[in-house]
């Protein structure tokens, strides 16, 4: 933005700082000529007939008045330039880094010492806010190459039996059918997974009142035969609990939670519960499932775009494109949620997702 050209703060400061003594010198001579001056005797005289009147007094004082007036004006002028200068010198530091930052360089910090005050303070947020743009970008750049990464490796897949079919036209042209419809498929939910975790992140979307309740009980039967299939039991608990959001959202959360519960279980006998209760002002639903134990330090990692985990890759139908629990993730932070994932002792995985609860 243009700005036309004005007076620095220094500027503006050492101005202020002189003003301000010479208005308090000012002050002061009214008070002598008020409290003092008017009240010697103006005769020839004088005070008590020993003392000079006031004719003499002000001639003696007005010359040194004047030369003290000038002296603080100066030293006013002198004075708070110097002190504007180094009240200020923090502000400078904080200028220098916002450029730096403007300029591409998210990784200079201001790191201001001394004690606690209200540049040090702007100092230390600005350094706050430098380091989660820093994070921000970072993430977002290890997304788009981990994107491209997953939407290349489909295509490539793609061009690869087609070259090989049309080298070899004797090839089962069923079978190569098949394979392609299956690649397509997948990066078909990739690119769909990837629209909705942009959707989500981005918050634009209808807020409703969502009986969290309904939602579990739609996602566990869409997901029944799946666990059926995999010898899972599948329990609902709980009551109707509200908070506001998007149904369409929330659903997707819950499914996500669900089918993970399922595929990351035990390969046959495994138990999952979805609970669902409001506790306070907070909705809450807990998905918890049997499965192999997790390493600690593993768990963070699962809310990260296709971070899969060793412990947890599958390579079924049902591996996934690794952004279940990041759209997860990024759904209950666009509802003003929170998520946390704790590992089970004995294997599995305990998540508990809560939101704004409404009447």
């Amino acid at each position: 933005m243009r700005r036309r050209p004005g007076l620095s703060v220094r500027l503006k400061l050492t101005l202020s700082y002189a003003g301000f003594l010479a208005v308090a010198g000012a002050l002061l001579l009214a008070v002598v000529w008020v409290f003092l001056l008017r009240y010697v005797p103006d005769n020839t005289k004088g005070l008590l007939g020993i003392a000079p009147n006031r004719y003499l007094l002000v001639r003696t004082f007005a010359p040194a008045a004047a030369v003290a007036m000038v002296f603080l004006l100066g030293f006013g002028l002198v004075g708070g330039w110097i002190l504007a200068g180094r009240m200020l010198a923090p502000l400078t530091r904080i200028t220098a880094a916002a450029r730096t930052a403007g300029n591409g360089s998210l990784a200079h910090r201001i790191r201001m010492e001394g004690r606690q005050d209200e540049f040090r303070e702007l100092a230390d947020a600005f350094d706050t806010m430098l380091e989660q743009l820093e994070s921000h970008v970072a993430e977002q750049q290890r997304f788009a190459a981990n994107a491209s990464h997953e939407l290349r490796t489909p295509l490539a897949i793609s061009q690869t039996m087609l070259d090989v079919a049309r080298r070899d036209p004797t090839r089962d042209r069923d079978e190569l059918l098949e394979r392609l419809q299956a690649v397509n498929t997948r990066a078909i939910d990739l690119t769909e997974a990837l629209l909705l975790l942009g959707r989500s992140d981005r918050g634009n979307f209808i807020r409703e009142s969502v009986d969290l309740s309904l939602v579990v009980e739609e996602a566990a039967e869409t997901l029944l035969p799946l666990a059926e299939q995999r010898g899972i039991t599948l329990d609902i608990t709980g009551g109707a609990t509200r908070t506001s959001g998007s149904a369409e959202l929330l659903l997707r959360m819950v499914t996500n939670l669900v089918q993970n519960a399922i595929v990351h279980n035990l390969p046959a006998g495994g138990t999952m519960t979805v609970h669902t209760e409001a506790q306070g002002d907070a909705s809450v639903v807990r998905v918890e499932n049997t499965g192999r134990p997790l390493p600690p330090e593993l768990v963070p990692t699962l809310t990260e775009p296709f971070q899969r985990g060793t412990e947890r890759a599958r390579t079924d139908e049902h591996a996934g494109v690794g952004l279940g629990l990041a759209i997860v993730h990024s759904i209950v932070r666009a509802h003003d949620g929170t998520l946390d994932l704790v590992p089970r002792p004995a294997g599995g995985l305990l998540v508990t997702v809560r939101l704004p609860g409404t009447p």
